[in-house]
């Protein structure tokens, strides 16, 4: 910054301090990433020698850095309590009485006060089921009465319901729950126990694939993102889809595009398209101009199968490096995806910035509040700089607002002031280099930060979606994770029914023992995603477009 000073012709001197302080910024950040990996390099060094590193003391008081930004975009509500008694049913009645010797002779009786005590019991119910046994000499068979739906083996559909609510949504772990059992004078090993969890589920897994078809058609609109589990000790990925109406989990062995197209067509076989659209991608992809040619030699406009497709490139193009062959499967599986007719496609994604989203969907929204943790992130030492920050993100949020007030009252003036405002407020100069750079990242990511001017009816946020990954790493917190395909499977599905029962107002202990004991008098919750999407209009500004 410095390289052309010359002390005599300074012209400007708050320029020259400017860049001064911005120099002290950027060394004050450069010296505390050096101590950071110094201390690294002395602790290798001593465990090369036997001895043992420096040991990491958090401080008592000073508190983890926090990167939230809810109270900077959240206004105070006033939050209106319902009477817990009119919630709470009752299960028996009990009369209470005075003791009468200690009444006045002139005492009357005015009714019962009503005190509802909330209790619960936990004891085993063991049925004893006498089959009818009846033998057919002339056949010289046997025939035996069944025992009910859910009664299949020695343990009752209580049992098994509670086992499923307790490890997949309440995140106990098997050996706590065997033991919450013994207290109960349950007998139940820890292999039926784990039969329970993760065996015979084709019904369950059937119902989760419903429930995601219909999400998917209940909104043009969606939430995506991602969080690391663990598979037989190997690292993969959990990809998390939601929307108001449900919430769908899938472990997957990367997060790439090809991965991201796999989850959103339900891990259906792969396609491969070479069309207008696919040549598209040449320019973003930058796709070499002499590859994309033989690649216009390819069968266009026909759906080609993995194997096929795969087979070509070997052919035509053998000295692909790995970069550009990953890059001309995602173009044509995107084609692919966008003209295939047998699963819903998905209009736009919600996500954070991550790149494997993009493309995918013909419309992309970015997440203000992941947008906003990256300033959050910016932690100057010199105070002027830290008010500057602190003056721009009270207009960063200010402006979040008036898009939050946009939503409720849309309109075509509203749209080209906000986006004339949104071009004011990061064309912002503070001085403050590392914040420069930052407005300016923003400000390129515009049109994906104000598709809600389109969309009024989308979130600004990709909340649903963070809240759905943290729920798996609470999961992957207790158990670790799993160790088979049906494990992986289960963890899946049960926490996809989980999530989706309760945004659908659906207890899930009932569901469990309503579909383990057959009796089947909750709705399949694909009926009721569907219903519920013809409610809410979710899509409405879908809806009235041309």
């Amino acid at each position: 910054m410095l390289n052309d000073l010359d002390l005599n012709n300074i012209t400007d001197p708050m320029d020259f301090i400017r860049k001064l302080l911005n120099i002290v910024e950027a060394l004050h950040q450069e010296n505390q990433e050096l101590k950071r990996q110094n201390q690294e390099l002395r602790d290798e060094i001593n465990r090369l020698k036997g001895e043992q590193g420096k040991p990491k003391i958090p401080p008592k008081k000073k508190k983890p850095k926090q990167y939230s930004s809810e109270k900077n975009r959240k206004q105070s509500k006033k939050r209106k309590r319902g009477k817990k008694k009119d919630r709470i049913k009752s299960h028996e009645t009990r009369l209470c009485y005075v003791d009468k010797s200690i009444l006045p002779n002139d005492a009357q009786f005015k009714g019962h006060d009503r005190v509802v005590v909330q209790d619960i019991k936990f004891e085993p119910h063991n049925t004893l089921f006498l089959k009818e046994k009846y033998y057919s000499p002339s056949l010289n068979k046997t025939y035996l009465a069944p025992l009910p739906p859910g009664y299949e083996g020695e343990f009752g559909p209580g049992i098994k319901s509670l086992a499923l609510k307790l490890s997949f949504d309440t995140n106990v772990t098997q050996p706590r729950f065997l033991d919450l059992l013994e207290d109960a004078d349950i007998s139940l090993s820890a292999g039926q126990l784990s039969n329970f969890l993760i065996k015979n589920h084709d019904g369950f897994h059937r119902e989760k694939d419903a429930l995601y078809e219909a999400g998917l058609n209940s909104t043009p609109w969606h939430h995506i993102d991602d969080t690391s589990t663990r598979v037989n000790g190997q690292n993969e990925y959990c990809q998390i889809l939601c929307n108001p109406l449900y919430t769908a989990y899938f472990t997957t062995p990367n997060k790439s595009r090809l991965t991201v197209i796999d989850v959103l067509r339900n891990f259906s076989d792969r396609t491969f398209l070479l069309n207008s659209e696919a040549l598209g991608y040449a320019d973003a992809f930058k796709l070499p101009a002499s590859v994309v040619q033989e690649l216009k030699s390819f069968p266009k406009d026909r759906h080609l199968a993995e194997g096929e497709f795969l087979g070509l490139l070997d052919k035509r193009l053998p000295n692909l490096g790995p970069q550009q062959r990953t890059r001309i499967l995602d173009a044509s599986a995107v084609a692919a995806y966008h003209a295939q007719l047998e699963f819903p496609v998905i209009r736009l994604l919600i996500c954070d910035d991550a790149p494997q989203f993009k493309f995918v969907t013909q419309e992309l929204s970015l997440c203000w509040v992941h947008d906003g943790r990256l300033y959050k992130k910016l932690d100057p030492c010199i105070p002027y700089h830290q008010k500057l920050l602190n003056a721009f993100l009270d207009q960063y949020w200010d402006f979040y607002r008036q898009l939050l007030q946009y939503q409720q009252h849309p309109s075509m003036d509203e749209y080209a002031r906000l986006e004339n405002e949104f071009d004011n407020l990061f064309s912002t100069v503070t001085g403050y280099y590392a914040l420069d750079q930052r407005i300016l990242k923003t400000k390129n990511k515009k049109s994906a930060l104000l598709m809600v001017l389109n969309h009024p009816e989308i979130p600004l946020h990709n909340n649903p979606a963070e809240l759905g990954a943290r729920t798996r790493v609470r999961k992957r917190v207790v158990s670790f994770g799993t160790r088979t395909e049906e494990g992986t499977k289960a963890w899946d599905t049960f926490m996809s029914l989980s999530a989706t029962a309760k945004k659908l107002g659906i207890n899930f202990y009932s569901f469990l023992y309503d579909r383990i004991s057959g009796a089947f008098n909750i709705p399949n919750l694909a009926d009721i995603i569907t219903q519920r999407s013809k409610e809410l209009h979710l899509a409405a500004s879908w809806d009235t477009s041309p």
